[in-house]
């Protein structure tokens, strides 16, 4: 794995949620958005917090759970050692994706440690909002929502998805990657034929932007008529 920084989507994979906790009680209508590597979710996510959805990124959330003095840096230590530490005492994440990419029963205990600090600062933003705008509707994306079962914790899982080739070349174009550790990387997931299966909502991102907007639109059209928001 290159040493860089962790990309934002594969941060994301180390940690995700998984199933077991109670979400968040409220009526909002929570929605759960997810997709494999480099398939435009963060590009739907951005459409649906235009059209006047409260959104959090997985990724967000997992940054601000490892911030210097917070219990989960503090839980990843002592999992993992100081040497995850950079010298300002923040997490060196390249270092830890470093480690946890390379063995699955490390990156296990990564998200055993974490996921339960992800809850509860999901759960405590969703209260938040549902103070705000009790008729609002929620938004989480998370990578690996389905593999973890914590898609159960929405009231509907939108899967957003493109063509394999096309994944693979925005993968090359973003990260840098040669194409072997590419489709490595694309091969490590839960292939996007399974994750779409899933899904109450479909969005294919294959044609670009423009595509991809009139869809999310579409969807947010359905959404806002469901019965009870259900």
């Amino acid at each position: 794995m290159a040493q860089e920084s962790v990309g934002t989507e594969a941060w994301c994979l180390l940690l995700q949620t998984r199933a077991g906790t109670s979400p968040a009680p409220t009526s909002m209508l929570k929605l759960g958005l997810t997709g494999s590597i480099a398939v435009g979710k963060s590009f739907v996510l951005g459409v649906l917090a235009e059209l006047g959805c409260r959104v959090l990124d997985a990724d967000v959330t997992a940054r601000q759970v490892v911030a210097p003095g917070t219990p989960g840096l503090k839980a990843v230590v002592e999992a993992f050692g100081s040497e995850v530490l950079r010298g300002d005492g923040t997490l060196d994440r390249a270092r830890l994706g470093a480690i946890v990419f390379a063995d699955e029963t490390k990156r296990q205990l990564l998200n055993s440690n974490l996921h339960p600090f992800i809850i509860a600062a999901q759960d405590d933003q969703i209260r938040t909002w549902q103070r705000e705008t009790p008729d609002g509707v929620a938004v989480v994306d998370a990578a690996l929502m389905i593999e973890s079962g914590g898609y159960r914790r929405f009231d509907k899982l939108i899967v957003v998805h493109c063509r394999p080739e096309v994944q693979l070349d925005r993968l090359i174009a973003r990260d840098g990657l040669p194409p072997e550790e590419a489709a490595r990387r694309i091969a490590a997931q839960m292939p996007q034929a399974e994750k779409i299966k899933f899904a109450d909502f479909l969005i294919d991102t294959s044609e670009g932007f423009d595509s991809a907007r009139a869809q999310t639109e579409a969807v947010f059209r359905e959404l806002k008529v469901l019965p009870d928001k259900r």
